[in-house]
């Protein structure tokens, strides 16, 4: 059966990563999801290597199983194919600068008198209000005024980059999808559709999920490896005798004592929940000194029966190949066209009725403009008119 929200029909004008990867994860679970993209600025990600046969592989991913039509906003008949589209594909997606789509007259207050109905979901950087509201910025730039970035790291190299987008998909994507979601919910029981404000630093910030309570009540402040899960106790990773890594997690009593007893050092068992810095510092040092006596496959071969949430850091490559990655079939082969295909993610949720649909990757520029506008009700005519105009590709 296909996935569960065939019902919905999106208007998607997002570019780069958040609005994207959110309208992804709809378009997965069976959203029908129409990209209107500019034929005059070109998307960045269309231009990411690697390229298979003049396709950006990220462009393939992000954009799968979701119709493109090239659309110059700029021009007023632009204009008009949206505000025709909307009364249909009843939720728009956009992640443009506040102000930029009512500029454009297809703003939330335009696109309500059309269908009032229509669930708006505008992302942004720091949100449609506030002193940053036309603030550019980058994932990295969110995390730092959240406060995240100020406590990942080390202290003897200070705040460190997160290897993948935290503030981006963490919050912008997913949080746009909930909302989203919450919204057509509140739709079907009331008829109304609403105006979803999406800010990537207020999702971001609201993931200080164990460290701003006692923060804020008891003024206990996160800094760089001073907290329990950021490197402050033996929770962190340690390198093998071949330079390779391992992480310890085992914070519980009962996985602690089995990571200790099979390094050797039963007695280390008591240290683990220590609240003292000095204690925490000795017994990091004690693990590391072990920790480099066994090269990576050893310590593999140490770990891999026990409960004691010590794991291998692995490479992308070989997280591919795990097999519990294998296992949940995480990694799907979508078709490209003329019988080709591209591996990319799948969607890590599992429906146990309903199931994601991998359609095909993303789309040329402009690939479905004719046959979404005559599907809408169009004729030859009109589209051809439009193109004319220069409004459509």
């Amino acid at each position: 059966m296909a996935g569960p929200l065939t019902s919905l029909k999106i208007l998607d004008f997002s570019t780069l990563l958040p609005g994207p990867f959110g309208s992804m994860v709809l378009a997965d679970w069976g959203a029908e999801v129409v990209r209107i993209e500019s034929p005059t600025r070109p998307d960045m990600v269309r231009m990411l290597p690697p390229q298979d046969d003049g396709v950006s592989a990220a462009h393939g991913f992000l954009n799968r199983s979701k119709k493109s039509l090239a659309l110059d906003l700029k021009k007023p008949a632009g204009v008009e194919v949206v505000k025709h589209l909307v009364a249909d594909y009843d939720i728009v997606i956009e992640q443009f600068r506040p102000g930029v789509m009512d500029r454009l007259g297809v703003g939330y207050e335009a696109l309500k008198a059309v269908n009032p109905g229509v669930i708006y979901c505008s992302i942004t950087g720091y949100g449609q209000t506030g002193p940053y509201k036309n603030r550019a910025g980058h994932d990295m730039n969110y995390l730092s005024i959240a406060g995240i970035t100020g406590y990942n790291g080390r202290k003897s190299t200070g705040p460190a980059p997160i290897n993948v987008q935290v503030a981006d998909v963490a919050g912008g994507s997913y949080h746009a999808v909930m909302a989203i979601l919450a919204a057509v919910v509140h739709r079907q029981q009331t008829g109304e559709g609403q105006y979803l404000d999406i800010s990537m630093t207020d999702a971001a910030f609201s993931m200080h999920a164990l460290t701003a309570p006692p923060a804020l009540v008891g003024d206990m402040q996160p800094e760089l490896e001073a907290t329990q899960l950021n490197g402050g106790t033996f929770y962190d990773c340690y390198e093998t005798k071949d330079g390779r890594y391992f992480s310890v997690g085992g914070l519980e009593p009962q996985f602690f004592a089995q990571f200790v007893g099979a390094m050797g050092h039963p007695e280390w068992s008591g240290k683990g929940l220590a609240l003292n810095a000095e204690i925490q510092a000795g017994l990091k040092q004690d693990i590391a000194e072990v920790m480099k006596t066994k090269t990576f496959a050893e310590w593999q071969e140490v770990f891999a029966n026990l409960d004691s949430c010590t794991e291998p850091v692995l490479t992308f490559k070989e997280a591919c190949e795990h097999p519990q990655i294998q296992a949940r079939e995480l990694l799907v082969d979508v078709p490209s066209g003329e019988g080709k295909t591209q591996k990319q993610l799948a969607s890590p949720v599992k429906f146990s009725t309903t199931h994601p649909e991998y359609h095909h990757t993303g789309s040329a520029l402009g690939a479905h403009t004719d046959s979404i506008l005559t599907g809408a009700g169009m004729s030859e005519e009109q589209v051809a008119e439009l193109r004319k105009v220069g409004a459509i590709l």
